[in-house]
């Protein structure tokens, strides 16, 4: 008999699955698609914080999981005998004006309360800095030390690993046994969102690109609203594109051509360097913003881990303990925020 069957493998999914196994449980995921199929095999794999202002719970619960991934990606890299990609580099962003600096330095002081010491965010010149440094009008940028970086296909190829390692089962179909986790993503929001007649959560394409540029150990780069993030495999992904509507959600057009070159202006360094990959795909976004966490809307007796967006792999080890408390220990430690009621 299986304890827990998740369905979905994607970063929510393969998260809850391993947290699950760590409790003792016996898990099931269940996939047709395969490991990280929808928007949890794509490029860019920024981990960054919210900026240390108007700080909420969502805020909060995000600074946890981002404090707590380094363990988290340990553990599984331990198990899975392969290196899963993580690392917390930190992030620069280069400030254009005076305005962007006075609040740079409000936040800074902010962030030295609200982070408890455990990261810093501090402007600094361009001497302070390694690595991919931008452009940057007033000569001085953000610097944090809590933003980390991911590749989103070896993460989760790790966590697959790591899963079966421990005893977990991987397959593409089979019943529900046990408790039952839905992580499918876009297909439960639109699933969701007929059934009730409105908006509860919807897809938005997303576009980035795989450059050949050796800048392992660097920060990643935040600059005229693009992501720049060296991984460790010599590659830096550029991302992304945030759409409502398209036609076409798994191709790539004009609109990644234009961040791109963002990118390259903003990086001049990158220049000539190969294009390896465009990828374009469809993330989850549920109506709160938040990530959709707690019992089924629709499914009885199941339960829920969705609406990743763009900080899916940021909360992962978050939404995992949120969900095995719920799941394996009857325990209620989910924000009201994340609650699917917050989107229905």
């Amino acid at each position: 008999m299986v304890d827990v069957t998740i369905r979905g493998a994607g970063i929510f999914g393969l998260s809850v699955a391993w947290e699950c196994l760590a409790r003792g449980a016996t898990v099931r995921v269940i996939d047709p698609n395969g490991v990280g199929a929808g928007a949890s095999g794509g490029l860019l794999g920024a981990l960054a914080p919210h900026v240390p202002e108007n700080w909420n719970e969502k805020k909060a619960r995000q600074f946890d999981s981002l404090i707590a991934a380094e363990i988290f990606w340990a553990d599984v890299e331990s198990w899975a005998g392969i290196e899963t990609s993580y690392a917390r580099l930190g992030r620069v962003q280069p400030l254009q004006d005076d305005r962007a600096v006075e609040l740079a330095r409000k936040r800074e002081s902010s962030a030295a309360e609200l982070w408890q010491g455990k990261e810093t965010w501090r402007v600094c010149d361009a001497t302070a800095l390694d690595g991919l440094v931008p452009n940057s009008a007033t000569g001085l940028f953000v610097h944090d030390t809590l933003s980390a970086r991911i590749f989103p296909r070896q993460a989760c190829k790790a966590l697959a690993k790591a899963i079966s390692a421990r005893g977990g089962q991987l397959v593409q179909s089979g019943a529900d046994e046990g408790k039952t986790i839905w992580a499918t993503g876009v297909h439960d929001l639109e699933r969701m969102s007929a059934h009730f007649g409105r908006n509860v959560g919807s897809a938005v394409k997303g576009q980035g690109a795989l450059l050949e540029f050796d800048a392992r150990g660097a920060p990643q780069v935040f600059a005229e609203a693009v992501h720049i993030v060296p991984h460790w495999n010599g590659t830096v992904a550029i991302g992304s594109t945030s759409e409502r509507e398209y036609d076409e959600p798994f191709s790539t057009d004009e609109k990644l051509e234009a961040v791109l070159e963002k990118a390259l202006e903003a990086i001049p360094a990158l220049r000539g360097a190969r294009v390896l990959e465009r990828w374009a795909g469809l993330r989850p976004r549920a109506k709160s913003r938040a990530p959709m966490v707690g019992r089924h809307p629709l499914e009885d007796a199941a339960f829920i881990a969705n609406g990743g967006f763009k900080i899916g792999f940021g909360m992962a080890s978050d939404v995992a303990r949120m969900m095995a408390d719920l799941v394996l220990d009857e325990s209620d430690t989910i924000p009201a925020e994340f609650l699917p009621k917050a989107s229905l």
